[in-house]
C-alpha cells in the first residue's frame, strides 16, 4: 500500500477509536455532541462579520459545516478508508495532500472533543464550565497544532484554486468518484474548491482565522478561573476577556 494511503488510513482509525469509546459510553457520546455544538455557536459568535460578508461568508460557512460543526462525518470516512488505495490512484498528489492534512485536523479534533466532553458529562455547557474544561484539558501544544492544521486545510483549498484545469478534473472526477464510493469526499473537495475561488485570495480571509484563534486559545489558557457559579462576578480582566470570547 502507498505510503500517502497508510498515513490517511493511520489517521482515520484514530478517528474510528474515538467513536467506539463513545459508543461504549452513551453519556460521553452526547458530552461530545454538546462541546461540538457549542463550538459552532462559538465560530459563529467569533466570525459573525465573515458570515455576514460577501467576498467571506461561503469560506466561513464551509469552515463552520465542514471543520467545526457537529456533522456527522462517518460516511466520509468510511468512504475514504474503504478504497484509499484507490483515493492515492485517482487524485493528484495536491489533492491527497489536502486530504492528508484533513485527516490530521479530523483525528486530533476528535481527540479533543473527547477529552472535552469527558470533563462536562451530564451537564448544560456555559461559557465558564466550557473555559474550565479547556483548562483542565490543558497542552497548549496541542491547540496550536489544531489551529495550524485548520489553517493548512485553507492553504491547500486556497492553492488547488490556482491550478487552472483542476474544477474541470474534478467536474470529470465525479463519475469515477461516485463508481470509487468517494461521493462525499468528491463534494467536500468541489465545496472547498469553489467558496475558496470565490474569494479571488483566501490569505486574508486565513490571517483573520489564525489571529482570532490564537487569541481565543491565549485567552482561555490565561484566565484564572474562579470556584463554580463565581466566574460571571469576578471583577478579573482575564477571566472577562475569556468570557467576551465566548456565546
Amino acid at each position: 500500500m502507498p505510503a500517502d494511503a497508510q498515513v490517511i488510513l493511520a489517521q482515520l482509525r484514530c478517528v474510528g477509536v474515538e467513536r467506539e469509546r463513545r459508543a461504549a459510553a452513551p453519556a460521553l457520546a452526547q458530552a461530545v455532541q454538546r462541546v461540538k455544538h457549542y463550538q459552532q455557536r462559538r465560530f459563529s459568535h467569533t466570525y459573525a462579520d465573515l458570515l455576514g460578508s460577501e467576498r467571506y461568508g461561503g469560506a466561513a460557512r464551509f469552515f463552520l459545516e465542514d471543520l467545526y460543526g457537529p456533522r456527522d462525518f462517518t460516511e466520509r470516512d468510511e468512504q475514504v478508508a474503504r478504497v484509499v488505495p484507490g483515493l492515492v490512484r485517482l487524485f493528484t498528489q495536491e489533492i491527497v495532500e489536502t486530504v492528508y492534512t484533513l485527516a490530521r485536523l479530523h483525528a486530533l479534533s476528535e481527540q479533543l472533543d473527547s477529552a472535552m466532553g469527558s470533563l462536562l458529562i451530564d451537564t448544560q455547557i456555559s461559557a465558564s464550565r466550557y473555559i474550565r474544561a479547556w483548562q483542565r484539558t490543558g497542552d497548549a501544544p496541542t491547540r496550536e497544532r489544531q489551529i495550524t492544521l485548520t489553517l493548512e486545510v485553507g492553504v491547500s483549498l486556497d492553492r488547488l484554486t490556482r491550478k487552472p484545469l483542476l474544477r474541470h478534473s474534478l467536474h470529470l472526477m465525479r463519475g469515477p468518484s461516485r463508481a470509487a464510493g468517494l461521493a462525499e469526499l468528491q463534494r467536500f473537495l468541489e465545496r472547498g474548491f469553489d467558496t475558496f475561488r470565490a474569494m479571488h485570495g483566501a490569505q486574508q480571509f486565513l490571517d483573520l482565522v489564525g489571529a482570532r484563534e490564537r487569541a481565543l486559545a491565549s485567552a482561555l489558557f490565561d484566565a484564572p478561573m474562579p470556584a463554580e457559579g463565581d466566574a460571571e462576578e469576578t471583577s478579573d480582566p482575564r477571566v472577562a476577556k475569556a468570557l467576551g470570547q465566548l456565546p
